[in-house]
């Protein structure tokens, strides 16, 4: 269980975060929607502890990962693996290696130094790659490759942790339609078929109703919304988004590769 509860976050004057609380009980997919600056990026940055709270508590299975120093943080960032929008990955590095880099905060220095990984190592790795769908990539550097499959990369490397829970901030937010389906369609099977917790900032209401068991809006640093995305109505959209915001209700619940969807989805967030 995760207890995100009475979370702010300030920078001087400013709250990104405003009091946020929330309890996922279970496995779920879950994602946080909202405008640029609504505070998605830092919660989930809290979350992972690659920022630090002003005030409150993130419990997960009881403990307090606020709390956490040294070591027992390090683990917690293992058990907690965070994918970017801009994928994160070592461009001149090969795809296989740059999953394996998951594995560091497990590994010894003299290890990473050298650049050392059992067989065992190497070999998780390859059927990680190959479950994503981009085995044959793996010798390849990573800046070779496209935005979708590098991201299926940063995927593979946070699955090399074999975390409980994975935060996605943005993970299509660069692509195009069809790799943002593939991306979303990868995460939504991790979810599935591991029983892991996925929590992704997304831009789009579309994306949103499509993937998710339960969507949480943010607004101005504030949760505005936290329900089914069955619920996410055109008022519900403009406590998210302002009241200035316009779409077109139909046009949110086709396929994300439907390009009327994605123009009416970059209304809202213009």
């Amino acid at each position: 269980m995760l207890q995100v509860s009475n979370v702010t976050r300030m920078f001087g004057q400013k709250s990104a975060v405003d009091n946020a609380s929330f309890v996922i009980e279970k496995s779920a997919f879950v994602g946080i929607i909202g405008r640029s600056g609504a505070g998605k990026s830092t919660l989930l940055r809290m979350m992972n502890r690659l920022t630090d709270a002003s005030s409150g508590e993130i419990r997960f299975e009881g403990q307090n990962v606020l709390t956490l120093q040294g070591a027992a943080k390090r683990a917690w960032q293992g058990q907690c693996a965070m994918i970017f929008q801009q994928f994160n990955l070592v461009p001149r590095m090969d795809v296989a290696s740059n999953v394996l880099h998951g594995m560091l905060n497990k590994r010894s220095t003299l290890q990473t130094m050298f650049n050392l990984w059992s067989d065992a190592d190497i070999t998780r790795a390859l059927e990680i790659l190959d479950r994503l769908g981009i085995v044959e990539q793996a010798p390849k550097r990573a800046e070779a490759l496209s935005g979708g499959q590098q991201q299926r990369v940063a995927i593979a490397r946070a699955l090399m942790q074999d975390p409980k829970v994975i935060l996605a901030d943005e993970p299509i937010a660069s692509l195009d339609p069809m790799n943002a389906q593939v991306v979303m369609d990868t995460l939504r099977r991790i979810h599935e078929e591991d029983g892991r917790m996925v929590i992704a900032n997304l831009h789009t209401l579309d994306t949103a109703r499509r993937y998710c068991d339960r969507v949480i809006g943010m607004r101005d640093g504030r949760i505005v919304f936290d329900g089914t995305p069955a619920q996410l109505s055109t008022g519900v959209a403009r406590d998210i988004y302002g009241a200035d915001a316009s779409f077109n209700e139909a046009a949110t619940s086709t396929a994300i590769t439907q390009p009327d969807a994605a123009y009416a989805e970059a209304m809202l967030v213009d």
